[in-house]
């Protein structure tokens, strides 16, 4: 069994790595492609979503919808393999990371499915509160709760898994950098700092944890070495 938690747990952070690009790549094409869009309202925003490209956000969309659970497996793989004294803490961080994975898969399927089949169809009636474009959307609060909130707290718990130096350093620094970024982008969400939010959970939640998913791949790759 332990073999097959070290195999499933490099195989989700490979899908959390390649999420993790996909997303990467389509935030930059976006910002590249389309125009930047503020939310000014319900038929502004269709017009806009009927006029540009939406390829690359429903992409985006998707890898991160894949990223979730994908996270969740990370997790039972590294409380399956941590010591005895350390269950507490991966059992906690897996309980977080459970609730940040319904939060934001909740979120991107909404988004991928209703919100696009709504708009195709004419069938726009109360979409405000189901849009992520729209900052004052219940959807949206819901997406930010999952990645502010459960997520920060699950790599926090996480994080003194990885004892010592070299590479589980690298994890843990990552892990808590990713849980303050985190949890300033909350802040900001709540405060309306738009800015303080773009930077947190674009520039910094993307460098932190892309380290953080790259360092967990290498710590798979090493114990499946070992079996």
């Amino acid at each position: 069994m332990k073999s097959i938690s070290v195999k499933s747990g490099q195989w989700a952070a490979i899908t959390a790595l390649a999420t993790f690009l996909v997303w990467i790549i389509c935030f930059t094409a976006i910002s590249m492609v389309n125009p930047p869009f503020s939310w000014t309202g319900l038929e502004d925003y269709i017009d806009y979503s009927t006029t540009y490209n939406q390829s690359f956000k429903f992409a985006a969309q998707l890898a991160m919808l894949l990223f979730a659970p994908a996270f969740v497996v990370m997790l039972h793989s590294i409380k399956d393999r941590a010591d005895e004294h350390k269950k507490f803490l991966t059992g906690t961080a897996l309980s977080f990371g459970i609730m940040f994975a319904v939060c934001v898969g909740i979120h991107y399927f909404v988004q991928i499915s209703s919100v696009r089949l709504s708009i195709v169809s004419g069938h726009t009636a109360g979409l405000e509160q189901f849009i992520q474009s729209n900052p004052y959307s219940g959807i949206a609060g819901i997406n930010l709760a999952g990645w502010t909130l459960f997520f920060s707290l699950s790599c926090l718990f996480l994080a003194p898994v990885f004892t010592g130096k070299g590479l589980n350093r690298v994890i843990r620094v990552a892990l808590i950098a990713n849980a303050v970024f985190c949890l300033l982008g909350g802040f900001g969400y709540i405060m309306d700092y738009v800015i303080l939010v773009g930077i947190c959970l674009n520039l910094g939640l993307g460098g932190a944890m892309g380290t953080a998913v790259v360092g967990l791949l290498i710590y798979f790759c090493r114990l499946r070495s070992k079996h």
